[in-house]
């Protein structure tokens, strides 16, 4: 017969609650009142983002530098085009790249019309230089004659003189008759009258002879000039570099026939570069011409100053020219890609912010944190740069706020930070 287990059986006591259930019963209580007092403390959070997901930022005074970013190229600043003069078959002397420098032969226009313009003004400036030769000498020999004439009208004015002395001696003692004394003083009136004339035609003559003179000389420097344009035309066909760089572009073809005024080539001066900058529209009116310029050229740092803004509106963008301040530049290229900042103004000791996406919200509101919640405060934004914004009202120097985008939260008032 089996045993029962009866024998195996104990009898158990009961004394109560142990100490350590009531000691976690009591700090669970705790928990929960300071929990509830914490709930009921803090403010009402209708939404909760992850901290990680939002950027916080601290306030703080100092200055800040009110400026526009951009993006351009860099640009020759001096990159002349030739041309050629005249109309002729070209001659090219450099291809394109070649370095050139200041009056180097780059180019020659052969123009068979201008040469043979010239050699015929040439014959012509011979021919008008012949004729005056032979009018000066035409011109002495006339004067020789008239010299002549006036001189023997002078040698018969003296004998008339004499015969006239002659006979009003011989009057007075009866040797001649009166009729000869009337005689003797008509031949001295005569006498007078052709050399007085003489006298009047060499020197209308001289005048005359003269002038005609000065006419033939100033055809012929007429003519010289002619000549002269003409072989300052013809050395111009020998076409010469303007600058020191390089040849940018060819715009023909070698031997190829052009016309007068055509151009040839571009030069680009490689010791004068600038930057072409383009600007948004919105900032066309804070523009000025002598703003600083800070520029990023192939990671190092440029500053230079606006120097030109152009008058009219592309593509919703206004272009502008920025002259470098520093001349020892190196490494450049034409149509390199640079960034920029135009240095619009310089606030002293701001209240200001690093810039974020909550400028979206049109940069009226703002949440500060405090602890693990952010709250809606109202704001007012005043200068902006493209690193840091002013905060004129609202906030207080060492106020963080929440700099990312407000997209998710903008219609709580508060927000609570998880982490």
């Amino acid at each position: 017969m089996i045993k029962d287990t009866s024998a195996q059986d104990i009898e158990m006591t009961s004394s109560g609650p142990s100490k350590k259930y009531w000691i976690v019963a009591i700090v669970a209580m705790i928990l929960v009142a300071w929990s509830a007092h914490a709930i009921l403390n803090s403010p009402s959070t209708n939404r909760s983002v992850d901290l990680a997901t939002v950027q916080i930022a601290t306030l703080e005074r100092g200055d800040l530098v009110r400026d526009i970013s951009s993006t351009g190229r860099i640009v020759a600043a001096n990159a002349p085009q030739l041309y050629s003069p005249e109309q002729g078959f070209v001659d090219l002397k450099v291809k394109a790249g070649d370095r050139v420098e200041k009056g180097q032969l780059v180019a020659e226009v052969d123009s068979p019309e201008l040469q043979n313009e010239l050699e015929q003004q040439h014959s012509e400036m011979t021919r008008l230089e012949g004729d005056l030769a032979r009018q000066e000498l035409d011109a002495r020999r006339q004067t020789l004659q008239l010299t002549k004439q006036m001189e023997l009208a002078e040698v018969d004015l003296q004998a008339a003189e004499r015969e006239n002395r002659r006979a009003q001696s011989s009057i007075v003692n009866n040797l001649i008759s009166r009729i000869d004394l009337e005689k003797a003083v008509d031949d001295l009136s005569r006498a007078k009258v052709t050399f007085k004339h003489a006298k009047q035609e060499v020197s209308l003559a001289k005048d005359t002879l003269a002038f005609e003179l000065d006419s033939t000389r100033s055809r012929v420097a007429r003519q010289a000039l002619v000549v002269s344009e003409l072989e300052r035309k013809i050395s111009e066909l020998q076409i010469r570099a303007t600058v020191n760089g390089v040849v940018g572009n060819l715009l023909t073809q070698q031997r190829s026939l052009v016309s007068k005024n055509a151009p040839l080539m571009t030069l680009v001066d490689l010791t004068a570069y600038e930057a072409e900058l383009n600007v948004a529209e919105s900032y066309a009116n804070e523009l000025s011409i002598g703003m600083d310029v800070e520029m990023n050229i192939a990671g190092n740092k440029v500053k230079g100053v606006l120097s030109a803004i152009s008058p009219e509106v592309t593509n919703r963008e206004v272009t502008t020219r920025v002259r470098f301040a520093q001349s020892d530049l190196t490494g450049m290229r034409q149509n390199q890609q640079i960034s920029a900042r135009i240095l619009l103004e310089n606030k002293s000791q701001v209240l200001k912010v690093r810039r974020g996406s909550f400028l979206q919200a049109g940069g009226f509101i703002a949440y500060r944190v405090d602890g693990n919640i952010a709250t809606r405060t109202d704001i007012q934004v005043g200068a902006t740069s493209m690193r840091e914004v002013e905060i004129l009202s609202g906030l207080e120097p060492n106020d963080q706020i929440i700099i990312s985008n407000y997209d998710e939260f903008i219609d709580t008032d508060s927000v609570l930070l998880r982490d």
